[in-house]
């Protein structure tokens, strides 16, 4: 019993410094997208101020309880005099790990696996290069929040399983699709739905109560945002977006994928095959892998655009599954060619994923100066120039954004607008969303969220910032270059 408490402790303390070293590593190369959970956070820390910018209020954090984590560490942070919102990440991320180890550890326990499982699950996330392109985002929040979902549920606890739910739905919305297969997937929740509801309820409910009536807006206007401004990427969308990957950053999408499709095949021989019967210790890890294959055919369905780290959940429960999956069945395998045990096959491939993932990372370069997937216009230390000299330039006007608004908003720290920092200017979306072009179910729920919204008058601007392909022609403009946009220039306009 020591040894296995010593091992266990080995384990959720290795991989919290891991964490540490994979973000110290990374911590240059955080996504545009990061940055706007980065500005909220420093936001509320500075100000108590729910917002992109400090000059508006908005309601499109997609992930609450990642801003209210990032943000209350920030707070802590300003004993040495400032906010540091990156420093709150890296301490968030280091928790979430250790959080992330410790469900793994509870199910491998549960489920009577090997240890291995619990140490190559938990080294595929903190070393995916999708996740680790992510970080700000709720990625590493979600991966941790679904394990100790998982956790819950086969260790037959609804309080506990139903607290996770409520912290899901704060972590992202679309988290209900894992949350409702597990519970109908396990007996022992199933029998006790109403006692996870009022968890769930009582975790979560406060907050959108308080959004609903303080915001406008019970869920976050990025729903409405991101439907509307669908751009199709050329042809690519969400359903597509994995060949898009392959095809410019292939070692990347190679290693994030194949154990996720690999897990999608295992699940569905285990399925046709009536697995259930023989082994139902994976019915549970069962119900995440198909929440995993129902998200993709919803994004799908929506027609979403392919940005990376909507692949991050689905990829995690398909792996998850492999994991779980390999260390159960190979139980109840025979040799493998006389002497090789499965056990140890199913643990070599696992250790091979986990060294490709790492391999992937390591060879971007570190410490990393930008994203190693990345659909950016700029890298962020381009963006934090940028942002620095335009706070000096426009001496506290308002400029319009260009389409990317995250790192200019957070370094400029200035009043730029778009329909993520300027409500205003998301109206006219909304409104639309709203509209009787939308079918009756949606414009009925759509006018419940919004009831206690007053739509303010958009931000008047004094210049706009405009992105243009090819090399800056113009001394006033900022030059800009990445893998995937290419050559590029930001120019600043004024408008009256």
């Amino acid at each position: 019993m020591r040894g296995q408490r010593g091992r266990d402790v080995a384990l959720v303390a290795g991989a919290g410094l891991a964490m540490l070293a994979i973000l110290v590593a990374v911590r240059d190369g955080i996504t545009d997208d990061g940055y706007i959970t980065l500005a909220y956070a420093k936001n509320l820390a500075l100000h108590l101020h729910w917002g992109l910018i400090p000059q508006e209020t908005a309601n499109t954090a997609t992930s609450p309880l990642n801003v209210l984590l990032l943000g209350a560490i920030t707070a802590v942070t300003r004993v040495s005099g400032d906010a540091h919102p990156v420093i709150a990440l890296a301490v968030l991320s280091v928790g979430l790990a250790m959080v992330l180890a410790w469900g793994w550890l509870r199910i491998a326990r549960a489920l009577e696996l090997p240890f291995w499982s619990a140490v190559a699950g938990t080294a595929l996330v903190i070393v995916d290069p999708f996740l680790l392109s992510s970080i700000g985002l709720e990625v590493l929040l979600i991966a941790a929040l679904l394990i100790v979902m998982m956790a819950a549920a086969v260790e037959e606890r609804p309080a506990l399983f139903g607290v996770v739910v409520g912290l899901a739905l704060l972590a992202r919305l679309d988290m209900i699709l894992f949350a409702l297969l597990i519970a109908a997937a396990a007996p022992a929740l199933r029998a006790r739905w109403l006692r996870i509801a009022s968890a769930a309820l009582l975790t979560c409910g406060p907050w959108f109560l308080l959004s609903w009536i303080a915001l406008g807006s019970a869920i976050p206007d990025t729903l409405v945002i991101k439907l509307a401004t669908r751009s199709g990427w050329g042809g690519w969308s969400y359903l597509t977006g994995p060949g898009m990957y392959a095809e410019t950053w292939p070692a990347a999408a190679i290693v994030t994928f194949a154990p996720a499709a690999l897990g999608a095949v295992l699940l569905g021989w285990w399925i046709a095959t009536r697995g259930w019967r023989s082994s139902p210790r994976l019915v549970v890890p069962a119900a995440v892998g198909v929440g995993g294959l129902v998200y993709y055919a919803v994004y799908s369905a929506l027609n979403l655009d392919p940005f990376h780290w909507y692949y991050v959940p689905p990829t995690v429960a398909l792996t998850t599954f492999l994991v779980i999956g390999a260390g159960v069945l190979a139980e109840r395998a025979g040799p493998v060619a006389g002497r090789l045990r499965p056990g140890a096959t199913a643990a070599t491939l696992a250790l091979l994923f986990v060294v490709a993932r790492l391999a992937v990372d390591v060879a971007h370069g570190l410490p990393w100066g930008d994203p190693l997937v990345s659909t950016n216009w700029a890298t962020p230390g381009e963006y934090a120039r940028v942002g620095s000299e335009l706070r000096a330039r426009v001496r506290g006007a308002t400029v319009a954004g260009p389409g990317e608004i995250g790192a200019l908003a957070y370094f400029c720290d200035c009043p730029i607008v778009d329909e993520f920092s300027d409500r205003g200017r998301a109206a006219e979306l909304i409104d639309d969303a709203i509209g009787p072009k939308s079918n009756l179910a949606k414009r009925w729920l759509l006018k419940l969220n919004y009831a206690w919204w007053d739509a303010d008058e958009p931000r008047p601007v004094a210049y706009r910032l405009r992105y243009d392909l090819g090399p800056s022609p113009r001394r006033d403009s900022w030059q800009v270059s990445t893998r995937w946009q290419g050559t590029g220039h930001l120019t600043l306009l004024r408008v009256r």
